[in-house]
């Protein structure tokens, strides 16, 4: 009779070699067995079984012959983006985001709605369950397809508990997302909308240049997800990252957490709108609309922004001498409009002091844009696929 531990085992390095054959796969789309034998280090017979297994669930599938010098030509093997699926969901203050992406981390559909409409959660995940099952009818995706629904969400989460336990910017905790389950019929991930978008950038780089980062994320509030030696750090209590909440400003504005001069009250996207408007008494109506305006060069305008920016470089600061990190991301739609203020923002930070030079780390806009966390809530099923 086999152990317990070989039995365990033994499964485990099956879908090791299964797993490390699959991302390869991922990553170089198209190769013969041969060649996945030889990058692998996995012997040929396992590749060959493993290989007829992706086969058989769709995964892979033989695609024609590569040349040969000599002897019998070997079989490619190419992988199929769209053999899975999986939904990602972002919730805001004022609207739910739902997207479909295939195993390339393509978006293939995108909507949102008004939660507004809504006056507890129950209701926002009927809509949702609503559109996961109109875009598989739209696009003919049987159900089995489907890997699950991950959901992105501003506040501190125990995704292993599948629980919102406070979002302040929402006016919600303890919300349970086991219950949702029922509804929506897929399996359920949930996870901090800036953990999500760390987890997106690491996930969608093919060249996993940097193992210890952290992503700042820009919206209505201000979030950030820390990734350490290639893996999401979430502190002892599930709460790392709310550098949003650290103080800036000594007895500053209040905070919807309850606290005075948190620095999302200086340094995210909608603040930046609510100074311009209180600077200027028009209303821009979208960062879209500010920027415009600010490259009209609108002194105004320019006063908001610079003060913006020294709060924002504030934040950084802190940060990289609180991590030290290989590398800080900026995030939200506010990236999209990097070109305009990256340089400024760099010799804010990296101001002459004591403690770290500008060739110590690296300052980025996201790749994703303001797509990071609903990308990587739709990337969590997938993870599951792969790991």
């Amino acid at each position: 009779m086999k152990s317990d531990s070989g039995t365990v085992t033994h499964r485990t390095i099956k879908n090791y070699n299964r797993n490390k054959i699959l991302n390869l796969l991922l990553v170089k789309r198209e190769l013969t067995k041969q060649n996945i034998s030889i990058l692998t280090g996995i012997s040929f017979p396992t590749v060959t079984n493993n290989i007829k297994e992706l086969i058989n669930e769709g995964l892979v599938e033989e695609a024609g012959m590569a040349s040969s010098t000599g002897g019998r030509k070997p079989q490619i093997i190419r992988f199929l983006p769209d053999a899975r699926y999986s939904f990602g969901v972002d919730l805001s203050l004022e609207k739910a985001r739902v997207v479909l992406i295939n195993l390339d981390s393509k978006i293939k559909h995108d909507e949102s709605f008004s939660i507004k409409q809504f006056t507890n959660m129950d209701g926002v995940i009927q809509k949702i369950a609503s559109i996961v099952d109109e875009v598989l009818v739209n696009y003919s995706i049987p159900k089995e397809r489907v890997l699950g629904i991950g959901f992105s969400l501003p506040g501190t989460v125990n995704e292993k508990k599948m629980m919102l336990e406070l979002a302040p910017n929402l006016g919600v905790k303890n919300i349970s997302f086991s219950k949702f389950q029922e509804i929506l019929k897929f399996p359920l991930y949930i996870e901090n909308e800036a953990n999500a978008a760390a987890i997106a950038e690491l996930n969608t780089d093919s060249t996993k240049k940097y193992h210890n980062l952290v992503y700042i994320s820009i919206t209505y509030g201000v979030g950030t997800g820390i990734v350490i030696h290639g893996h999401l750090y979430r502190g002892k209590n599930r709460r790392a990252g709310e550098f949003g909440h650290m103080t800036v400003v000594k007895d500053g504005k209040q905070c919807n957490c309850g606290r005075l001069g948190c620095w999302e009250l200086y340094a995210s996207d909608r603040v930046l709108l609510e100074d311009y408007e209180k600077e200027t008494g028009q209303k821009a109506e979208s960062l879209d609309d500010f920027f415009r305006i600010l490259k009209e060069d609108n002194p105004e305008a320019q006063a908001v922004w610079h003060n913006y920016l020294d709060f924002l470089a504030l934040g950084i600061q802190n940060i990289i001498l609180a991590l030290d990190p290989h590398c800080i991301i900026i995030g939200g739609e506010i990236s999209n409009f990097h070109n305009i203020w990256m340089e400024e923002l760099k010799e804010k930070v990296f101001v002459k002091n004591s403690f770290y030079k500008q060739k110590d780390l690296e300052l980025l806009p996201s790749r994703l844009g303001k797509d990071s966390s609903i990308i990587g809530a739709a990337l969590l099923p997938v993870l599951k696929l792969f790991s």
